[in-house]
């Protein structure tokens, strides 16, 4: 084989390499990517917030009148009754107190008489001048003093009376008592620094959490007005201390007027059924708070990277990626966005692994595109 012939042959080989090079790069297909394909639907916030438990009435009972206990009639942690006695306080000093205001009563009384013998038998005389218009008016202001006494003994009586009915200690609402710190002996009166005994009524229990301005400020944005969200907001649920969600829902009826300084909260009232007593007055919980959205796009948080504070997704145009930034809604479930803007229905995105993903790269969409869920 001559030199010319060699170079021919070698020049075929070439150009048949660079032929099936080029038919190589014009069938390069692009990778397959998990996508979706944004659609708008409803969705469902859930909000979390750390609650403190009171029941519908709490209430620290404590002496009205000092003395030493002689009887405590209820065991702590009992169910009581409003009026039922829970703690009897020596009575003995009170009924002699209310014995001499009886006395006193009726001394008053019979003096009240004797003067009004006197002014009656005053005013006959004048009236036949043996006396001067002086002792009958003396006769008539000593009536009206025994009059004022009478009155004074009586109300010593009522006064009397009452704390003899103050040693009678008893409950002022429907409750469950507390643990009790005094015990039969001890010497009480209306300024002791511990109660008695707490009563708390508990068929209702009260959520207290606070929530952020802002998030008020939506709240009155979507609903108009404070009164119109109490009204329109729906049930909340509540997971008690243990993790277990509570069997009851609630609802939010009471919302804090004014805002705390200090951190910029609004203080909101959940109130719970509660008839088998599983929520005590002065626990914790955690109330969840649901918040309806409309015909909002959703998209998984898995489909977004974060660059200097902003949002993206990897939106697919004409088979290539293409950075895209979006704006979404601050609050979220953990798992996917609610998108404000950047992306609109019918958009096809890179659903995951957005942070590894290049500008420009050819992605096959033929098989992988999904309808967001």
């Amino acid at each position: 084989m001559n030199t010319k012939t060699r170079i021919y042959l070698m020049t075929l080989c070439c150009l048949s390499l660079l032929t099936g090079c080029g038919n190589k790069d014009q069938h390069i297909s692009g990778e397959k990517y998990k996508t979706l394909t944004v659609t708008t639907t409803n969705q469902t916030l859930q909000s979390t917030y750390p609650a403190t438990l009171r029941g519908r009435q709490s209430v620290e009972v404590r002496p009205q009148v000092s003395g030493t206990i002689t009887q405590i009639c209820i065991k702590e942690g009992d169910a009581v009754k409003r009026g039922q006695i829970l703690f009897i306080i020596d009575q003995v000093p009170y009924r002699a107190a209310l014995e001499t205001a009886l006395a006193n009563v009726k001394s008053a009384e019979a003096k009240l008489h004797t003067a009004r013998l006197t002014a009656d038998s005053k005013e006959e005389l004048f009236r036949e001048k043996v006396v001067s218009d002086f002792d009958r008016q003396t006769a008539q202001n000593q009536l009206r003093e025994a009059e004022a006494a009478v009155a004074q003994a009586k109300a010593e009586e009522t006064n009397a009376r009452n704390n003899l009915s103050y040693t009678e200690v008893k409950s002022p609402v429907d409750g469950v008592a507390s643990m009790i710190p005094y015990r039969v002996g001890a010497l009480v009166n209306s300024s002791i620094a511990e109660p008695l005994v707490t009563v708390s009524d508990d068929q209702e229990i009260y959520a207290y959490f606070s929530m952020a301005e802002s998030q008020m400020l939506n709240l009155m944005q979507q609903y108009g007005s404070l009164e119109e969200a109490c009204q329109q907001l729906p049930s909340v649920s509540l997971t008690m201390s243990n993790g277990a969600i509570y069997q009851n829902t609630g609802r939010i009826d009471a919302i804090s007027g004014t805002i705390d300084q200090g951190t910029g909260g609004v203080m909101l009232r959940a109130t719970f059924p509660n008839p088998k007593h599983w929520l005590r007055n002065g626990g914790s919980a955690t109330v969840s708070v649901p918040t309806e959205h409309k015909d909002c796009i959703i998209i998984p948080q898995s489909a977004t990277y974060e660059l200097q504070n902003r949002t993206f997704v990897w939106k697919v145009v004409e088979g290539k990626t293409q950075s895209t930034p979006i704006t979404v809604y601050k609050y979220n479930d953990g798992k996917t966005y609610i998108v404000l803007s950047g992306l609109k229905k019918g958009d096809i995105i890179i659903a995951e692994g957005a942070g590894l993903m290049r500008e420009g790269t050819i992605v096959d969409t033929t098989s992988t595109t999904q309808p967001v869920k």
